[in-house]
Order: C-alpha cells, then sequence, then structure tokens
C-alpha cells in the first residue's frame, strides 16, 4: 500500500508564500511521477502542478505558472510545492499523487494519479 502525506498548508494573507510537502516511503513514490491538485469547496479537483521521476520535466496549470515551483529530492523522497504571491483565488485543499504510467512525460490532469494523500488546507485571506 502506497501512502502518501502532504503538510505545510496554513492560513496566510494574500501575497504571502507557502512550501508544500509530499513525503511517502517505498519505490513507488520514488519511480513515478508525482503531481498536486486541489480542491476548493464546491468545485472539482484541479490539476495544479506535476513532476517527472526525476525532475527534469514538470507541467503547471495556467493560473499558476509563474507563481508556484515544484520541485523533488530524491534523497528524502518529498516533492515540494512552492507557492508564491499567493491569492485567495488559491484557497483550496490540496493533495498529492503519483502516477507510475507516465514517470518521465507528466499529464497535466486529475485522470491517471492515484494513492491520494489526505490533503493539506490553504487558505489565503484578502
Amino acid at each position: 500500500q502506497v501512502q502518501l502525506e502532504e503538510s505545510g498548508g496554513g492560513l496566510v494573507q494574500a501575497g504571502d508564500s507557502l512550501r508544500l510537502s509530499c513525503t511517502s516511503s517505498g519505490r513507488t513514490f520514488s519511480s513515478s511521477a508525482v503531481g498536486w491538485f486541489r480542491q476548493a469547496p464546491g468545485k472539482e479537483r484541479e490539476f495544479v502542478a506535476a513532476i517527472s521521476r526525476f525532475g527534469r520535466i514538470s507541467e503547471y496549470q495556467d493560473s499558476v505558472k509563474g507563481r508556484f515551483t515544484i520541485s523533488r529530492d530524491t534523497a528524502k523522497n518529498t516533492v515540494y510545492l512552492q507557492m508564491n504571491s499567493l491569492t485567495t483565488e488559491d484557497t483550496a485543499v490540496y493533495y498529492c499523487a503519483v502516477d507510475r504510467q507516465r514517470q518521465y512525460n507528466p499529464r497535466g490532469t486529475v485522470d491517471g494519479y492515484e494513492y491520494w494523500g489526505q490533503g493539506t488546507q490553504v487558505t489565503v485571506s484578502s
């Protein structure tokens, strides 16, 4: 059983920054692409960013390009999401998940990802 754990969420003001972490143990995480997603109240879960197995390729949702950066530390088996210039529109529960099929070319969709974590709440106040 693959378990992912998100952390780093919190309550911040618009314009602030946060760094989220997604950690897991085992070979599945280290041999997969990893994605970050978010779900706001009353809305569907949406793709935010993804990174390939060795961190060479990343994908972003258009609304976060230039503000969010995804990275991974293979030694720590951790994927990060650095979020800068946060706005109230970024308020959501953030999740991470793995894509075992597209290790080297991460997809920018919710479909195809599996082993979802429990999520971490990000709240941005105006």
